[in-house]
């Protein structure tokens, strides 16, 4: 071996160790960016020695895509979940004691001690007192219902834009790796950002991808409909101003296909947008729904002579049975003239009906008929309409307690399925980052390796110094 070619060695050896160790530097610089992938300096031999012939980036398209499912899974769960939380906060939180059910429960039991006194004033106002907290838990649960579809209208609203946002974002980073890859650049960079926009797009809806030449990425929808393919398609959406029980939403379109809702607690639903259409046109009308049949059902069961008694409504009449009436619940209330004399409900003489033997002038007070028909009627089974989701022939009493259990097996059921998909998650995260994160040690330890090969590289020089000392040496 020439002298000039140990120096070229040594040059070359000197170059490569500084690309290597700059690659080294920038992945520990990395180590806890989640969204960075680790880069290794590729060798090649040639007649000067070793040379870097390209930088790689570490990468597993079947784990990506697993973790990109997993993250619109997990998304999709805990919107549905955070959205059950706070109706369940409205409902008075872990004991349901604010609930419509919780309050209906109260007004049996004062009827009943009522009907054992009923000559009593202050049990019989206490009743009365019942009877408009019991009105009052029902318009407040419907008001919060509505509250939230109109938040939920609203979130979906900011998370369409957010998602037109992110593809215009995406078209720029895929259109970076396209041109890398055809020029035969770095594009490891423009990978990272794209596979990051990725991440954020399927948090907001299920996708998969599909790669074609020149590492161009197109992406659709989990239903098929394309939502990338050389440019974005547009995602449109139409909010709503205001929420009450007759008013449907408006659907999420993508290129004029909507975007399918999820079933169920365990949702099918993949990413948020698809739970939270499920939130608000799925299970908070239906929770909706069965209040109203709530209300349809006093009305029903109070009626004096046809027409409301005890309780009342917008309406002003007594509904047809087993049969929804949309928004009844947020306008029950309780007869006012019932305030005014709470004996009215022993007695009858809302609607001009008295059932007492003595009269309305001098009414009997022990007479217990009226009372003793109601507390009857309200744990006899009547019919409900079958769309609420509950069984169609129960008493009010097991209706409304059947309803908070309906609530409460789906919040819980959701809360499992979180916690699972939580788990599926991390774990998913955690098997990519196995490939394509960052580790400390394995950097450290090639570092070490860079620095005996530059020990080398310097002892070459050093030697090639002395021989050169000592030729010139010898020509003098």
């Amino acid at each position: 071996m020439s002298l000039s070619s140990a120096i070229a060695i040594a040059q070359s050896a000197f170059s490569t160790t500084a690309l290597q160790t700059a690659t080294v530097s920038k992945n520990v610089a990395n180590a806890g960016n989640a969204d960075y992938s680790r880069r290794m300096a590729m060798l090649g031999t040639t007649s000067g020695g070793a040379q870097i012939v390209s930088i790689y980036r570490a990468q597993n398209e079947a784990l990506l895509k697993q973790n990109l499912v997993s993250i619109s899974q997990s998304s999709a769960q805990s919107s549905l979940l955070s959205g059950l939380e706070i109706l369940k906060s409205a409902l008075g939180g872990n004991d349901y004691e604010s609930s419509p059910s919780t309050y209906l429960s109260a007004f049996h039991g004062s009827l009943q001690t009522f009907a054992s006194t009923p000559g009593n004033s202050t049990i019989a106002a206490t009743v009365v007192s019942d009877a408009w907290d019991l009105a009052n838990s029902i318009n407040k649960t419907a008001a919060a219902i509505q509250d939230l579809r109109l938040d939920t209208d609203k979130q979906i609203a900011e998370e369409v834009a957010n998602l037109n946002a992110l593809l215009a974002q995406f078209e720029t980073a895929n259109n970076a790796v396209k041109t890398a890859t055809a020029a035969g650049t770095d594009a490891t960079a423009a990978l990272d950002d794209r596979d990051k926009i990725l991440k954020q797009i399927s948090e907001l809806v299920g996708i998969s991808t599909v790669t074609r030449a020149n590492n161009d990425t197109v992406i659709y929808t989990s239903d098929g409909t394309v939502l990338f393919e050389t440019m974005p398609r547009q995602v449109t959406f139409t909010p709503t101003a205001a929420y009450d029980a007759t008013i449907t939403g408006n659907a999420i379109l993508v290129d004029g296909v909507p975007i399918a809702a999820g079933t169920g607690a365990d949702t099918t639903a993949q990413g948020k947008l698809a739970s939270l259409l499920q939130l608000r046109d799925d299970i908070a009308p239906t929770f909706q729904s069965q209040l109203d049949e709530m209300a349809r059902g006093l009305v029903t069961l109070f009626e004096e002579g046809g027409l409301p008694g005890l309780f009342t409504w917008s309406g002003g009449t007594v509904p047809a049975a087993g049969t929804v009436v949309p928004g009844i619940a947020s306008t029950l209330s309780v007869n006012p003239a019932a305030k005014a004399n709470p004996f009215l409900l022993r007695d009858g003489g809302f609607n001009g009906v008295v059932s007492n033997p003595g009269g309305a002038a001098t009414p009997e007070a022990g007479f217990t008929d009226l009372l003793d028909g109601f507390i009857t009627a309200m744990d006899a089974d009547m019919a409900f309409d079958a769309t609420t989701g509950l069984d169609g022939t129960s008493s009010i009493m097991e209706f409304g307690a059947s309803s908070i259990g309906w609530f409460e097996q789906i919040r819980s059921g959701a809360s499992t399925a979180d916690d699972n998909k939580t788990a599926l998650l991390a774990r998913t995260q955690e098997a990519l980052g196995n490939v394509t994160g960052v580790s400390i040690d394995e950097e450290l330890s090639l570092l070490l390796d860079l620095e005996q090969s530059y020990k080398a590289s310097a002892k070459l020089i050093s030697t090639v110094d002395a021989m050169m000392a000592s030729l010139l040496e010898a020509v003098r």
